[in-house]
């Protein structure tokens, strides 16, 4: 049985990061649009979230107005431990 590889990046202190994007639509600028980004990242330097936001500037018509950024470890030190012993019973 092999680990999933979000439990793997989990255990490497990933955590599970949501990015509510808010951008200007290309058409009507005055209107703003909001898109939800999710996706595991390291805090505090967020390398996969800058990642998104540099290929959304650079690809992408609508301009970014604001992000805002939630981000919770869902596996943390004490909760992980390893087993010092194993009891096996009938």
């Amino acid at each position: 049985m092999k680990a999933s590889p979000e439990f793997k990046k989990q255990i490497q202190g990933y955590g599970l990061t949501t990015a509510e994007i808010v951008y200007r639509m290309p058409d009507h600028p005055a209107l703003l649009q909001s898109y939800l980004w999710q996706e595991y990242d390291l805090f505090p330097k967020f390398p996969e979230l800058r990642a998104f936001l540099d290929f959304w500037a650079r690809t992408l018509d609508g301009a970014l107005y604001s992000v805002r950024v939630a981000h919770s470890r869902l596996i943390k030190p004490a909760e992980f431990k390893a087993l010092g012993g194993e009891f096996l019973l009938h």
